[in-house]
Parts: structure tokens; sequence; C-alpha cells
């Protein structure tokens, strides 16, 4: 049996948890830690495949909900962390730029509102959120969606990266 693969989804699964971690304990991240673990997981994608890094996004996403103290952390990170699976099905599929972006966006917006609903009704979040105005909320869920897009650039460039130059250094 080829050690190389458990070996290297179990390492990167495992930074993807840390990296959560640290991202809680120094406050940047409700939103920056789990984009930064879905990065960490994308050589998982490329070298293994889909299944490969479903199993260790959800390896990860179940560390994150019993390890990470922040649980809207571990949430966003369940909610989008499949994301990077789909992304290169989504490119593939549709074709026409616009329509790509339009179902993203769409997805994300669907996404947002299924965690922040799980937030609201799970886990009692009423308090500081339902004092908001509509416009409020409207405002946050735009910059969600920016935050988005930057995210599939990010992760567009990113994959780039690793297949150029990253990889020869890993698996020479």
């Amino acid at each position: 049996m080829n050690s190389k693969k458990p070996a290297l989804c179990g390492l990167l699964t495992a930074l993807a948890v840390v990296v959560m971690l640290l991202a809680g304990a120094i406050g940047i991240g409700t939103y920056a830690g789990p984009l930064l673990a879905m990065a960490v997981l994308l050589p998982v994608l490329e070298e293994y495949g889909p299944k490969t890094a479903l199993s260790a996004y959800a390896a990860a996403a179940l560390l994150g909900f019993l390890l990470v103290p922040e649980p809207e952390l571990s949430l966003v990170f369940a909610a989008f962390g499949w994301y990077p699976v789909l992304r290169p099905r989504l490119n593939r599929s549709i074709r026409s730029r616009p329509l790509r972006i339009l179902a993203k966006l769409a997805l994300c917006t669907a996404v947002i509102l299924l965690l922040y609903g799980v937030l609201l009704r799970v886990l009692g979040w009423t308090a500081d959120l339902m004092d908001a105005t509509p416009l409020f909320h409207l405002v946050l869920l735009v910059l969600g969606a920016v935050t988005f897009l930057l995210l599939d650039l990010a992760l567009e460039r990113l994959t780039v990266l690793w297949r150029r130059k990253l990889r020869k250094r890993f698996f020479s």
C-alpha cells in the first residue's frame, strides 16, 4: 500500500483544523479561518480527486466541531468547505462566464441563508441579528457574496500555483 496518500491527506486535514483553531484564537477569523482551511485542502483535491478531498473536508469539519471553540467558524467551514470540490465541475459545466458567476452567487446566497437560518434556529442567535435593520442584513449578504467571489478567484489562482510550481517541490 502506498503510504503517501493517507499521510498527505492526514497532514493537510490536521493543518486545516490547526488553521481554524488559530484563526479562532487570534480573532482574525470567523470567515478568514475557513477560507484558509479550504486552501490548505486544495492539494488533496488536485492529487487524489474529489472523493478523497470530500473525505478530508468531512474529517476537518468534524474535527472543527469538536476542537474549535468558536462554533460559527466551524459552521462556516462546514457550510462552504466542500465548495473547492464543486468549483471545477461548475466551471466545466457552465461555459458562459456571466451565467457561471450568477450560479455561484445563487449557490453562495443559498448557503449563507441556510447557515444563518441554522445559527438563528438551532444555536439561538436572536438578540444581535434581530435588532439590525433589513438594509444591514442586505449589506452583509452582499459583502458575503463579494467575499465568496474573491474566494473563488483565490482558489483558481492557488490551484494554478499548485499545478505550476508547488507540486514539483512535493511530488518530484
